[in-house]
């Protein structure tokens, strides 16, 4: 009697490892669950059995990203807001084709990746953003400012320069020094001012 082919938790990973990999490069509408199973060393039939189709797999790529993206600043929300403008450039960084999928540059230049996250997966993962400005706001720290605008001013502030560092804008430039710059004016400019 034959075995069935059991699809466990390594061959779930590597096939999201190498969609995240293969829509990163193509872009999503040429991803073919045919390439995805072969780079994972496994049979188009595994996709379907732990994922249902190429949607679905897509869809678990950019939620597992901003799952561990909002690990990674959950655990960095104990330094405020400088903690988690490092910790968003080291993921953004250690995860770049994670990282373009989830925020819609994966693929060839002008193409949109188009995977939307579920809603509550990704708004969790900003939340110790949001929760580090009201903390501050609440405390005198920072200036007052509707939570959504304060939150999406810095939020793009970071994202902006990781995004324009993993794009290579500025071959040799000294990202590192330009970030902690840009972290520091951010700083200043919602600091309340001292009476």
């Amino acid at each position: 009697m034959a075995r069935p082919v059991v699809h466990d938790d390594a061959v779930r990973t590597r096939l999201l490892d190498v969609a995240a990999e293969l829509v990163d490069r193509e872009g999503p509408a040429r991803v073919t669950l045919r390439e995805v199973a072969a780079g994972a060393e496994t049979s188009t039939t595994a996709v379907y059995s732990l994922f249902g189709g190429k949607a679905e797999l897509l869809k678990a790529v950019v939620d597992g990203g901003f799952t561990s993206f909002g690990q990674s600043q959950r655990a960095a929300a104990d330094g405020g807001l400088q903690a988690l403008g490092v910790a968003y450039r080291e993921w953004a960084l250690a995860h770049p084709a994670l990282y373009r999928l989830m925020f819609g540059s994966a693929g060839r230049p002008g193409e949109r990746s188009a995977v939307a996250p579920t809603p509550e997966i990704a708004d969790a993962s900003m939340a110790p953003l949001r929760d580090a400005i009201a903390a501050g706001q609440r405390s005198g720290a920072l200036r007052d400012a509707p939570l959504d605008t304060a939150v999406f001013v810095i939020w793009g502030q970071v994202h902006g320069l990781v995004s324009l560092e993993l794009a290579s804008m500025e071959p040799g430039a000294d990202w590192g020094a330009i970030y902690a710059e840009a972290l520091d004016a951010v700083a200043r400019a919602w600091a309340r001012a001292r009476r």
